[in-house]
């Protein structure tokens, strides 16, 4: 038996939970399939703390952070959770840069003002700041764990189908749309849908690497083109507070070419995490790994190098009490992302690092490619 759809999102992670959202909010009939159960921790969408850092001056970037902060907005209001603490983001370091993103958010209406590190350091003592600070009021810690439910209740309550624990196993696009197998509980399940739209984080290439080869055989198109997808394995860690009298805001360290910053891998990220403790992280710098053969251990160089980081830059923690954290990155060479379609199918990817702030967002920009209400912005499209 062959199930006729209308509309698939592969991966529930973050975007693709969103793009259920946004689609199902225009009356469309989605069905969004997950190879995990809920909640699961082998991708990159879960956990309860994701910096909303404002820190951008590109056009493109700042147009959706001022839409992401009203979708977060509208989110909590129609879901009744919390799912943004505006705690402010202070970035800090000697980067060029600063002064660009200040005045790019400052005309946007989002707010930004420097500090003097000596000002930094008496509102947030349990971080020693850099040379300059750039101070980003609206930002804060956004919450994986309540956002990506209240994504598929809400998409669910609009009749959207949400399957946990069904993975594809066979894709295939065509040009009159695309045939899916699908594996689960209840057995094996044959599909075809007028679309898909694929937001499997790490495993995106290895669900579309044969998935053209019938649309572009057939003439339809020169098949699959999207920048190489390099996934990682990130081991940030959660320190003990040891200053419980501490202000902590999100933050994002940047490194300059001093003897100071020896050692580092990349600019330091890090946050409050309630319950847990202040996360800190290199920046996409883990092994390159498989999502289906992953150690979950952390690197121990990367480690030592992170606790010695802590121990000279976060007086308000203890270095040697931690808890590692794994997740995977999925990033494209520029950083940009992937949201464009190619015949049938609607590719969102490489988000990992930066993106989690914009997921409102990137479900609306989706929905749109899914729709076809308008293409995403170049620097976006999968052949840049």
């Amino acid at each position: 038996m062959n199930t006729v759809l209308d509309t698939v999102v592969i991966g529930g992670g973050a975007m693709g939970s969103a793009a259920a959202w946004a689609l199902s909010r225009r009356g469309r009939h989605v069905t969004l399939v997950e190879q995990f159960g809920p909640g699961h921790k082998i991708g990159a969408s879960h956990g309860t703390t994701r910096n909303l850092n404002p820190g951008y001056h590109r056009p493109e970037y700042v147009a959706i952070l001022a839409e992401g902060l009203a979708l977060w907005d509208e989110l909590e209001q129609e879901s009744g959770e919390q799912l943004l603490a505006r705690t402010g983001v202070v970035n800090h370091g000697p980067e060029p840069r600063f002064t660009d993103v200040a005045a790019a958010l400052n005309e946007a209406g989002i707010r930004a003002e420097f500090l003097s590190p000596a000002e930094a350091g008496e509102r947030w003592r349990g971080i020693r700041f850099d040379q300059q600070v750039l101070h980003m009021p609206d930002g804060g810690q956004l919450n994986p764990d309540a956002a990506l439910p209240a994504f598929q209740r809400l998409a669910a309550a609009r009749g959207a189908d949400i399957r946990h624990h069904t993975k594809v196993v066979d894709f295939q696009v065509m040009n009159d749309g695309v045939r899916l197998v699908l594996e689960s509980a209840a057995g094996t399940e044959a599909v075809t849908a007028a679309q898909a739209v694929v937001t499997a984080g790490g495993w995106t290439e290895k669900l579309l690497g044969g998935a053209f080869a019938g649309y572009a055989l057939a003439g339809g198109g020169a098949g699959l083109r999207i920048p190489q997808l390099r996934v990682t394995q990130e081991q940030p860690a959660h320190f003990r507070i040891a200053d419980e009298g501490a202000v902590w805001p999100g933050f994002n360290h940047y490194p300059g070419a001093g003897a100071e910053y020896r050692n580092w891998y990349s600019p330091v990220y890090g946050m409050h995490t309630p319950g847990e403790g202040i996360k800190a992280g290199w920046h996409g710098v883990g092994p390159v790994t498989d999502p289906d053969r992953r150690s979950f251990l952390p690197e121990p160089v990367q480690l030592a190098a992170l606790q010695d980081y802590a121990r000279t830059w976060l007086p308000g923690v203890d270095p040697d009490a931690f808890e590692t954290i794994s997740c995977t990155y999925t990033t494209t060479p520029d950083e940009d992302f992937v949201l464009d379609r190619i015949g049938p199918v609607v590719i969102g990817a490489g988000f990992s690092g930066h993106g989690f702030k914009f997921t409102p967002v990137i479900g609306r920009m989706l929905a749109d490619l899914a729709t076809g209400t308008r293409p995403a912005p170049q620097i976006f499209r999968a052949g840049r």
